[in-house]
């Protein structure tokens, strides 16, 4: 069943058609990557279904809903949150507050910033489980701004996933990561996603992440989607590998 149907989308920058005419379907349960070089139009799409800023033309539906004029905050209320290339925490607090605050938010409560979020059993309890899901429990008390990357970048999709949303944006959730880290944070994202079956959207240039990971790969040329298959349907396209990577994929492996 679709959950997100992209039509006809369109943003351009001046000369630079960063989405040119896209249409896509996300189905429920879905873990869909995004690939493409750099320019490709990826993170400009997922700033579209996120309300990051409005399209130029094209509609953008979710649970059959037209939600193209809808704000960001009314889309996160739709059920739609994500996460960003570079970390958007807030650094001064700690860790446990960082989700805690995207909790009290999504219950239409403040968390003031003299009254420790420890106060409200509910939030309290439900901030641990994300959390343990994330492997943060033991940081609880650190401050976001002291952690390591790797960390910082769990608990930047943490927050989002506080908001409790069907359809989940990631942006580059492993890059500045050391290649030994990626696994453990992909794992650790996959199996929350899949457990909770939300449905996943990711912007990634590790194809070995992407590979292993997604259910489905839709791979973007200067503003077009140029192919959109199965990993191995990918693996296996020419086309594909040579605008990645400048060699199909075979003769990567083989080399």
């Amino acid at each position: 069943m679709k959950l997100l149907e992209i039509v006809d989308l369109k943003k351009y920058f001046g000369d630079t058609h960063a989405v040119d005419h896209v249409s896509l379907a996300v189905n429920e349960g879905e873990f869909v990557s995004l690939v493409g070089a750099n320019g490709a139009g990826k993170t400009t799409l997922v700033n579209l279904v996120s309300a990051f800023f409005p399209p130029d033309s094209g509609q953008i539906l979710f649970k059959g809903r037209d939600i193209t004029a809808l704000s960001a905050t009314e889309r996160v209320k739709a059920g739609i949150a994500r996460s960003f290339q570079i970390v958007n925490l807030f650094d001064d607090r700690s860790v446990f507050d960082n989700v805690a605050q995207a909790i009290f938010s999504r219950q239409g409560k403040t968390l003031k910033l003299l009254v420790p979020a420890e106060r409200d059993d509910a939030v309290t309890q439900e901030t641990m489980e994300v959390l343990v899901q994330f492997g943060l429990d033991a940081k609880r008390d650190v401050l976001a701004g002291e952690l390591a990357q790797g960390e910082r970048k769990l608990l930047d999709v943490a927050v989002a996933y506080a908001l409790r949303p069907s359809l989940l944006c990631l942006d580059e959730p492993t890059s500045g990561v050391s290649t030994r880290n990626k696994g453990q944070i992909m794992d650790t994202i996959s199996s929350v996603v899949r457990d909770h079956s939300i449905t996943a959207i990711i912007v990634e240039h590790d194809m070995d992440v992407v590979f292993k990971y997604s259910d489905r790969i839709v791979v973007m040329n200067q503003g077009t989607i140029l192919a959109d298959g199965t990993p191995e349907e990918i693996r296996n396209n020419d086309e594909v590998a040579t605008v990645l990577l400048g060699t199909p994929f075979a003769k990567r492996v083989t080399a």
